[in-house]
């Protein structure tokens, strides 16, 4: 777990340092020699072009396959007939409660402040906005006719149907069904690998797209950029601590102060490593030793959570769609906001908890709204920071979920709870 964690903090610190590199190459770009021919040719529409091209389409690539197979893979475990019951459908209600909350509470945020107003789009990105079908008529295209298709064009709701119904008769055909879940447990595996390889590449296109976005952008769009930073941070902050301690208090009655004192080993650990997965030994033995809730509910609904509950992600993506639909002066219907609603809260099905895997479902919520994939090269240099935290409210979610459930089973021990005398658990155990 040790090296784990080492390898995912050594990567955030080079892509913070590819931001900050990148964004000091571009500004001394745009002061002292973007006027020059063959800096425009070469280096901002040639090197940093190019390099940032190639990382969003590795981004872009991963879309369908992370979904596709996560998906399968998820639902095809947690329908298993030994894990149904009460357990699992309290975990799953109150996951996706959290999450429509979070979804909710971040595109409210960015309709009201609006972070993107003002951050006029200039010759770095360029603006493609697509016609959308009615709020209907994307209910209808949730079935898809062809499922190849989908897959081909990258129709994200269709596929998370498909994927869906693939996992449910995976999970009801006997041994026949346990020999395909197995294979795509295996794929998972593979696709996650494929994943953390396209992440070592996040530094250099990190430094690409802030470079060239710093050296043809005006001082209004970083100015945006902070309002939008800002505005992430403070619905995170908001939801951890306001949603989840007003729920834990509702329906169980126990102290929030108390959850949140005894979770900040978790909330480090999850922030140091921004992956859900990574943490799950971590917040297993938090909630079990920390928090008194029983191996049999919380051996579930942490794994669980770790696969579905995308609380931070949800919100990242929600403001971030309220942003770049700003920044393009594209005014968004409530049929396109309850589209994005919709999605984001079936796509954290699918959304594996590893790190920067919320930018790669962020650019098929884009595209569900006619927002052009490229326009995440807007937040990228910033996400790294957000995905950190993002990751620490998700691991909250998961252990205040497994709290309410274990006590509504009478699968909790209060006075563990209760007592705040007992003693920190390792994380390198």
């Amino acid at each position: 777990m040790s090296d784990l964690s080492f390898n995912h903090k050594k990567l955030s610190n080079r892509i913070l340092f590819g931001m900050g590199l990148g964004l000091v190459v571009g500004i001394l770009i745009n002061l002292f020699i973007a006027e020059l021919a063959w800096v425009q040719t070469f280096i901002i529409d040639g090197l940093f072009a190019v390099v940032g091209e190639i990382f969003v389409r590795f981004l872009s690539m991963l879309v369908v396959p992370l979904v596709f197979v996560s998906l399968i893979t998820g639902v095809s475990s947690l329908s298993d007939p030994s894990k149904l019951g009460r357990v699992g459908g309290k975990a799953i209600a109150l996951y996706m409660l959290t999450t429509g909350i979070a979804i909710s509470l971040a595109l409210a945020a960015a309709v009201i402040v609006k972070p993107g107003i003002g951050a006029n789009p200039e010759s770095s990105v360029e603006r493609e906005i697509s016609a959308q079908p009615s709020f209907t008529q994307v209910l209808v295209d949730m079935v898809p006719r062809n499922p190849v298709e989908a897959m081909a064009n990258g129709d994200m709701l269709p596929i998370i149907v498909f994927a869906v119904l693939i996992g449910l008769s995976i999970a009801l055909s006997g041994s026949a069904g346990r020999n395909v879940g197995q294979f795509f447990a295996d794929f998972n595996t593979v696709i996650m690998r494929l994943v953390g390889f396209v992440m070592l590449l996040a530094p250099y296109g990190v430094f690409a797209l802030i470079a060239g976005l710093a050296a043809t952008t005006g001082l209004s769009t970083f100015e945006g950029l902070i309002k939008y930073v800002l505005l992430v941070l403070i619905v995170l902050v908001f939801h951890a601590t306001v949603t989840y301690s007003i729920i834990l208090k509702l329906l169980t009655g126990l102290s929030p102060r108390i959850f949140f004192s005894k979770l900040k080993g978790v909330l480090a650990f999850a922030f140091s490593t921004a992956s859900s997965g990574a943490t799950i030994p971590v917040t297993l033995k938090t909630v079990e030793q920390r928090l008194g809730a029983d191996n049999k509910v919380a051996s579930f609904t942490v794994p669980l959570g770790a696969t579905i509950n995308m609380d931070g992600t949800a919100i990242m993506q929600g403001i971030a769609a309220g942003f770049i639909a700003q920044y393009y002066g594209v005014d968004l219907n409530i049929g396109q906001y309850l589209m994005i609603v919709l999605m984001v809260i079936m796509a954290s099905v699918g959304a594996a908890g590893v790190p920067g895997v919320g930018l790669i479902l962020l650019a098929g919520v884009l595209a569900a709204v006619g927002l052009p994939a490229e326009a995440i090269g807007l937040i990228l240099g910033v996400d790294r920071l957000l995905d950190m935290t993002r990751t620490a409210v998700n691991v909250t979610g998961d252990a205040m979920v497994t709290t309410v459930v274990a006590d509504s089973e009478g699968e909790l021990d209060r006075d563990v709870f209760n007592d705040e005398s007992v003693e920190v658990i390792s994380h390198s155990s």
